[in-house]
């Protein structure tokens, strides 16, 4: 990935810092205070967090980082009062100012790079709540028609996932006949990072929280994976708020489910997860995006790895991942009473299909469509796209392009 501002532009693979074409050494540690600052351009980094992510294998004193900031103001020329580009907050940390831009320079990404040079849809608006345990979790919310809630990912980035044509091209077409909000995972995107609980409960309470928050009194709820669990809980204990439920991918039993393959890989992905997430080691990071995305083309497969590297720490991801197995909310499913629908892949390999029939079993009424994939998520270009879409347009009531309502349609 490969950013620019004003003459400089920063290669974040290769390493390198120029500005209008010639070089600028940096040390090591300096050039990846740089590397999360402008990766994180326009929100404000703590010093805890900065210091988790540069040295998350050590204890070091706050001047360590100051020495950083310091060494990298005198690089850029950082104005006469050092606040150009790098704003300083006092006693909290810093933020990256400038305006940056993010270029591309893989062909095997230059259509992402093409697409978001044409896009003409507008930017999304980042805000942001305080939990009651003290943590700032990030949302957002746009588009139109009845309220429509995306409940977490494992781990997320509001930012850069919207900077995905894939997944923007979706959103796209959901805000256009609903209101969405999306939020990022406390521990991870633009919500505080410098946090220990990932539990099971306390997601479901910043979840809560952030409902309260935003004062939606009814919605309609999509969980994904991890999320899938927080939004039957939700539903099962909020029943009087939620219209409609849909899951897609998800589990019940927690993850890995009891008596899996997966299972005995678990502790094993834990470890390689502390060594090598957000490394420079994108053999790593492409056995993930295999395990998840065995289908996926160039261009996707170097989103997702990038998508890896910057969504949070390596002991974030850990300790967010080690709480997935406690995720089990089979007692709750009874007790969800809104219409549902179950979607899930055939036969991909991090969820197996039984967790999604399992599910649907256990909700009164609930459809189960099983999609001819052996992806954990299903993108344009694959057969199960227009299944998926389909299935979710005419649970949601969007109009049929063909004219009418798609309930209506189906019910005839």
């Amino acid at each position: 990935m490969v950013f620019s501002f004003e003459s400089f532009q920063l290669d974040v693979t290769e390493r390198r810092l120029s500005r209008s074409g010639e070089p600028i050494p940096l040390r090591a540690k300096v050039f990846d205070t740089l590397c999360m600052l402008v990766e994180n351009h326009g929100r404000l980094i703590r010093k805890d967090e900065l210091m988790q992510r540069l040295w998350p294998d050590s204890v070091v004193e706050e001047n360590n980082l100051d020495h950083n900031i310091s060494k990298l103001r005198r690089a850029l020329q950082d104005g006469a009062n050092g606040q150009r580009y790098i704003e300083t907050v006092p006693r909290q940390g810093y933020r990256f100012v400038a305006d940056v831009r993010l270029i591309f320079d893989s062909p095997a990404i230059r259509n992402v790079a093409t697409y978001l040079e044409d896009a003409s849809a507008s930017e999304q608006e980042i805000q942001f709540f305080t939990t009651s345990d003290g943590v700032r979790i990030a949302y957002t919310i746009g588009g139109s028609g009845p309220p429509l809630v995306r409940t977490i990912d494992w781990l997320n980035h509001l930012d850069f996932e919207w900077k995905n044509p894939l997944r923007r091209s979706w959103f796209e077409e959901v805000m256009s006949h609903n209101t969405l909000l999306r939020y990022d995972q406390r521990g991870s995107g633009l919500s505080d990072w410098n946090v220990s609980d990932f539990s099971f409960e306390r997601s479901l309470a910043d979840f809560e929280e952030l409902i309260s928050a935003v004062g939606w009194d009814k919605f309609a709820l999509v969980g994904n994976c991890q999320g899938g669990p927080i939004g039957a809980a939700y539903a099962a204990l909020h029943p009087e708020r939620v219209t409609k439920l849909v899951l897609i991918r998800t589990f019940a039993r927690g993850w890995p489910p009891p008596g899996s393959m997966i299972t005995e890989q678990f502790n094993a992905m834990l470890t390689l997860i502390r060594l090598g997430w957000g490394r420079d080691n994108p053999a790593f990071r492409q056995l993930w995006t295999t395990l998840f995305r065995p289908d996926a083309g160039p261009a996707e497969t170097e989103w997702m790895n990038e998508f890896q590297r910057i969504t949070s720490s390596p002991e974030n991801a850990a300790r967010a991942m080690a709480e997935l197995p406690k995720n089990d909310i089979t007692d709750l499913l009874p007790k969800v009473n809104c219409p549902t629908l179950v979607l899930h892949s055939s036969d991909e390999a991090v969820v197996p299909a039984i967790e999604g029939r399992l599910i649907a079993s256990r909700i009164r009424g609930a459809r189960f469509v099983e999609l001819p994939s052996r992806n954990h998520e299903v993108v344009p270009g694959e057969p199960a796209w227009q299944i998926f879409v389909d299935e979710v347009s005419r649970f949601l009531g969007w109009p049929d392009p063909q004219g009418g309502d798609q309930q209506t349609a189906a019910a005839k």
